[in-house]
């Protein structure tokens, strides 16, 4: 932090510091645990991309940074716990004579962007509303199938898929499968593919995830 250049800016980080916690934005106190901030990373990454703002308590209070280690951690959890890794602006900002406001901001990136954990696992995440959340399998799945494919030639399993959806509105994968007739495998690979083409998507409300039209 010593080699990033601080310049004034209380009225722009107060005029963010007011939108409060959101799709694009989160606060952070303190930056201490890389696992926790890659989460953040591939969440902002694999939706619209982001920004932390550093130094930040979560009712809005400026505190500052504390540690010169903070932009070290993010960096490092961005090149070693984000996979593939990512690129992170960094801006620090002057608030008054003692206290420093860091903005930490990653694009948006071809899903899916993993976040490495503690164990060594690899998952994708989400952002929903405030909040990091590991992406559905088959959400990854439609993501990576979405790389690879241009498009997708109906048949009429996706045809039915749909006219059940456009009565039900939303439904899981054990729904569908009842409802077509197939056993889960197949439901499963049918809504990838319909999620990969964007006429199908997930909704997370409750708690979980449910498949909703696009």
């Amino acid at each position: 932090m010593k080699d990033l250049p601080c310049r004034p800016g209380a009225r722009r980080v107060r005029a963010m510091v007011a939108e409060g916690e959101h799709l694009c934005q989160d606060f952070k106190y303190a930056i201490s645990d890389p696992c926790k901030i890659a989460r953040s990373l591939s969440a902002f990454a694999n939706h619209a991309g982001g920004r932390l703002l550093i130094g930040v308590k979560d009712n809005g209070d400026l505190a500052g940074v504390r540690n010169e280690e903070d932009v070290y951690i993010v960096e490092q959890a961005a090149q070693a716990y984000c996979r593939p890794p990512l690129s992170v602006d960094f801006q620090a900002y002057s608030i008054d004579a003692s206290t420093r406001i860091i903005v930490a901001t990653v694009e948006a990136c071809t899903p899916p962007v993993e976040a490495r954990d503690a164990s060594g696992r690899w998952h994708p995440y989400y952002r929903v509303a405030d909040e990091n959340i590991a992406a559905h399998p088959l959400l990854a799945a439609a993501w990576r199938l979405r790389t690879n494919n241009d498009a997708l030639i109906l048949s009429d399993r996706h045809t039915r898929a749909m006219g059940i959806l456009a009565e039900e509105n939303s439904a899981d994968i054990r729904d569908l499968a009842l409802t077509l007739g197939t056993d889960s495998r197949m439901a499963a690979e049918i809504v990838t593919e319909l999620v990969a083409a964007g006429a199908l998507s997930f909704r997370y409300s409750g708690g979980c995830f449910r498949i909703v039209k696009s």
